[in-house]
């Protein structure tokens, strides 16, 4: 069998809408990779952040390839009206060829003061203080080369406290449930609605040392909102327009009084709609954390008031 490989060259603030659009129509999720990265930053681990992505997909090479095409070509034609968009290059690869092929420039990366994302794959020298993360995230989300998980996982590492309890709502490749279990997380519970995601997360949490501290689920907010369960910290790395939903869904009920919530997957333009949404949940945003045309929000909920006060 042949698959036909989508491929667009977008900056940041584009990626997160083409990747969202090559989603639907592609099989096993979308890959996000840098470019323009020299090799000896490659080789280590000091990348800068990208200033453009390439976004791939594959979708079978079958009798609706033509239609497919059309599709995707006309969806794009409509989004240019709002931002530009490139023009996609398709090819047809092998059976053989095809789940590899995004892999060719996935390569580590250095974030904040310790992290080390590492693809399973890539061998290379690591210091001792080092905390490594390595993983095959699949054809799922979260690869650590999109900087709307990059800011995720430097957050993390400034707000992880040793016992916490974590949630990694949408969890992808699980990225961010093995950084949290690694920086001292007592348990991290992770949930995605695509399957696809859960299989790639307990695939890499099963070799990542830290499985004990770690449930992965399919399911949603709503699942964790009816289990009644309450964290000291909420990870969610998905859309700006999807956290602004959650938060009619009972968002700020998972998070403890004190707890905080690390919202990613918005561009700046974005936020003050999504700032206005955390609060409308009963949270209180403190921060934005911004890279480039990205940023994440930090909310905490507040305590509640004492009788006295």
């Amino acid at each position: 069998m042949q698959w036909v490989e989508v491929t667009l060259s977008v900056d940041g603030e584009a990626a997160e809408a083409v990747a969202e659009l090559l989603q639907r129509y592609s099989y096993q999720g979308v890959a996000i990779e840098q470019e323009n990265v020299p090799q000896e930053a490659w080789d280590d681990g000091h990348a800068e952040p990208p200033q453009r992505l390439t976004i791939r997909a594959y979708f079978p090479a079958d009798r609706r390839v033509e239609e497919t095409k059309l599709l995707l070509d006309t969806a794009l034609g409509h989004m240019s009206m709002m931002y530009p968009m490139p023009v996609p290059s398709y090819r047809t690869i092998d059976e053989a060829d095809w789940a590899e092929a995004w892999k060719v420039n996935y390569r580590p990366i250095r974030l904040g003061r310790k992290l080390l994302i590492r693809p399973e794959w890539v061998e290379m020298e690591t210091a001792p203080d080092d905390i490594v993360i390595s993983l095959d995230p699949g054809m799922a989300f979260g690869t650590g080369t999109h900087p709307t998980t990059q800011l995720c996982l430097e957050a993390l590492e400034d707000l992880v406290k040793p016992g916490a309890q974590v949630l990694d709502l949408g969890c992808g490749s699980g990225i961010l449930t093995i950084a949290a279990a690694k920086l001292g997380a007592a348990h991290i519970l992770a949930v995605d609605t695509d399957p696809i995601a859960v299989t790639a997360t307990q695939q890499n949490v099963a070799r990542s040392g830290v499985a004990d501290h770690i449930t992965v689920q399919q399911g949603s907010l709503e699942n964790v909102v009816n289990s009644g369960q309450r964290f000291d910290l909420v990870a969610a790395n998905i859309l700006a327009r999807v956290i602004i939903l959650m938060c009619d869904e009972d968002l700020g009920q998972v998070i403890q009084p004190g707890g905080v919530g690390i919202f990613s997957g918005i561009i700046a333009e974005q936020a003050a709609d999504v700032e206005a949404a955390l609060r409308h949940t009963g949270l209180k945003p403190f921060a934005r954390r911004p890279q480039g045309d990205w940023v994440a929000i930090l909310a905490k909920r507040p305590l509640p008031q004492s009788a006295d006060a």
